[in-house]
């Protein structure tokens, strides 16, 4: 392997380059920018042997990745924010068709107010369009994800697009020390993209077809069961990439001194990175907090989490995403995965970071010491109160 100071964004092009793509379909938008700049040169430089196509949108964007797949193409493409929402009707399209695309959104706000910054809006409001959807913490995590993400999507048993989140600009373009696997790694791990699910003059088959009342629900239930196999996927998928890379991933979450925690935070993305060093200055005054970090909400780790918070007295969901109306849609679904196990702990909601406002560690503490309340409540972070 070799180290490389990089920007998630980067770091993430250069996974996709060892996942040797045969075709990239690609619509520049901010701050996604840079993955598809940094792959076109790779292309230029003959670094990577790739069709890559500059489309007029990000509709055709997705639309051109699921003409690649039909063919039995490895493909890959990249959005966000109003780019997301922008392919919303082609992201139903792909799901439904089983095509293992993958897809890196950077996270970023949706308008209006018109703005770049970074929040998880984009993705987490397409949470039930039928992909997987996996949020890094940092770009080592990127990258990895990057060459995982297509031995997930294209073992057959799965056959589901892939949505591989990283934070807008906290993320995105924030540059660390990675380690690039070597070619031959890569090519080790990966296996060459086989399908039966293609268009094939040899052997002629109708795809993306019409179905009524009578079949339809068998297609979708299809679709649902082939999300659910993503989560032994995932975690034959890590070990196999820990055998070859030496670095373990923990599957649907990740566990941070939960083991005897009596307060415990769960959130998703880069802020747990802030959130863990939060969690230790907490424990050198003798407080038994822990932090659970979601990295897959689809499928939804239901059992791991409400093993994870078992034995707490109280847990907080911090997430960068509203359901207007309601709370926040990642709390929803952990309030669902407790009620499903039987478990009575008192949760609360906070919603922060919207429009890339800063969280910061004081926040985090204060949440932990609102815990020890035990009342159910919703909290917009930088504004205060209740959001019922």
């Amino acid at each position: 392997m070799a180290k490389k100071f990089l920007s998630g964004n980067e770091a993430f092009a250069e996974g996709i380059r060892l996942a040797r793509p045969q075709v990239i379909s690609a619509y520049p938008i901010t701050p996604q920018t840079i993955v598809v700049e940094r792959l076109s040169e790779m292309v230029e430089a003959g670094s990577l042997r790739s069709e890559f196509i500059h489309v007029e949108s990000e509709h055709s964007a997705l639309s051109c990745a699921m003409g690649a797949s039909s063919v039995g193409a490895r493909a890959f493409t990249a959005t966000s924010s109003q780019g997301l929402l922008y392919m919303a009707e082609c992201l139903t399209y792909a799901s439904g068709g089983r095509f293992p695309i993958v897809m890196m959104n950077a996270n970023r706000s949706t308008a209006l107010p018109w703005n770049i910054y970074g929040d998880q809006r984009d993705s987490i409001s397409q949470l039930d369009c039928g992909w997987i959807q996996a949020y890094a913490a940092d770009a080592q995590e990127a990258l990895d994800l990057a060459l995982m993400s297509y031995r997930i999507a294209e073992r057959k048993e799965v056959s589901t697009p892939f949505m591989a989140n990283l934070d807008g600009f906290v993320l995105t373009h924030t540059y660390e020390v990675v380690d690039v696997p070597e070619e031959e790694q890569a090519d080790r791990f990966l296996p060459k993209f086989e399908t039966d699910n293609k268009l094939d003059l040899e052997h002629p088959r109708n795809l993306a077809f019409s179905a009524g009342p009578a079949h339809n629900t068998a297609f979708k239930y299809k679709e649902h069961v082939g999300l659910c196999n993503a989560k032994a996927a995932i975690k034959e998928t890590e070990a196999e990439f820990a055998k070859v890379f030496g670095r373990q991933y923990p599957g649907l979450i990740e566990e941070y001194r939960t083991e005897d925690a009596e307060y415990i935070l769960i959130t998703l993305g880069s802020i747990a990175g802030l959130a863990k060093e939060t969690v230790d200055r907490l424990r050198k005054e003798g407080q038994r907090v822990g932090l659970v970090r979601i990295r897959y909400l689809r499928p939804f780790p239901n059992e791991e989490i409400a093993k994870a918070v078992s034995s707490a007295k109280a847990v907080a969901v911090l997430e960068k995403d509203i359901s207007f109306g309601n709370e926040g849609t990642v709390y929803t679904n952990v309030n669902s995965a407790l009620h499903k196990a039987g478990l009575s702990i008192p949760s609360s909601n906070y919603i922060g970071g919207l429009g890339g406002r800063n969280i910061s560690g004081e926040e985090i503490e204060g949440i932990f010491g609102e815990l020890k309340e035990h009342r159910a409540k919703i909290t917009f972070l930088g504004i205060g109160g209740d959001g019922k």
